[in-house]
């Protein structure tokens, strides 16, 4: 299976090559590829060092769209899946196999990365948030998925191949599981660890909570 992972970054030149290095090192015939959402360091050129194709965005259209702009790019130089992880390393490499598997043997469509198991180390405002979005976009999607705002995912291209997307930030998420699923692809889940570190988060909690409700209203409309 021809798998391209996915990176979205802004100003991520600490992280970013410890990333990508991490996947290469898997030994897994991985392509990489960064999507560089208007950074103002030096994202891209530590990204091309560490060995990773990047596409530019001149400036921020937030994180949906850089997933976008990934998505189309693994369907237009076909690849068979796509993997998607963030760059602050947050998400561990290591876990990749395990994706691999469940879209392999395990059949499935989409494969969302789930950090409800082991909710330790999560703060606890986070725990009912995401516990609360994850039954919401499981309702509408008309399938379980314990952890709906993980980043860190698989999917086949065939699942965003042509997929319109009315979103553009960290909602983009949600709405990718709800037309997945409203489109009758599968969706299983994988554990994987809850890993902070000390990168700035670009969520405004009001705003982006904003986004999700009227992302909510729009997809009761949906066909």
């Amino acid at each position: 299976m021809r798998t391209l992972v996915i990176i979205p970054c802004k100003n991520l030149e600490l992280h970013v090559a410890n990333v990508v290095g991490a996947v290469r090192d898997l030994d897994l015939d991985l392509d990489v590829l960064v999507v560089n959402d208007g950074s103002t360091d030096a994202t891209t050129e530590v990204a091309r060092a560490a060995g990773a194709f990047v596409v530019e965005h001149p400036e921020n259209l937030g994180k949906g769209a850089a997933l976008g702009t990934g998505f189309r790019y693994a369907v237009e130089k076909g690849y068979d899946a796509v993997i998607t992880m963030d760059g602050d390393e947050q998400h561990d490499p290591a876990s990749i196999p395990q994706f691999l598997s469940a879209l392999g043997e395990g059949g499935h469509d989409v494969v969302v990365g789930s950090r409800m198991d082991a909710v330790r180390d999560m703060p606890p405002l986070r725990i009912w948030t995401n516990r609360t979005t994850s039954r919401i976009v499981s309702w509408l999607a008309g399938r379980k998925i314990p952890d709906s705002q993980s980043g860190y995912r698989a999917l086949r291209t065939e699942v965003v191949d042509d997929m319109s997307l009315v979103t553009s930030r960290y909602d983009t998420e949600s709405e990718i599981l709800i037309r997945a699923g409203r489109r009758g692809f599968t969706i299983g889940d994988i554990p994987i660890e809850s890993i902070y570190t000390d990168g700035i988060s670009h969520i405004n909690p009001f705003i982006d909570t904003l986004r999700f409700v009227r992302l909510v209203w729009r997809s009761l409309f949906w066909r």
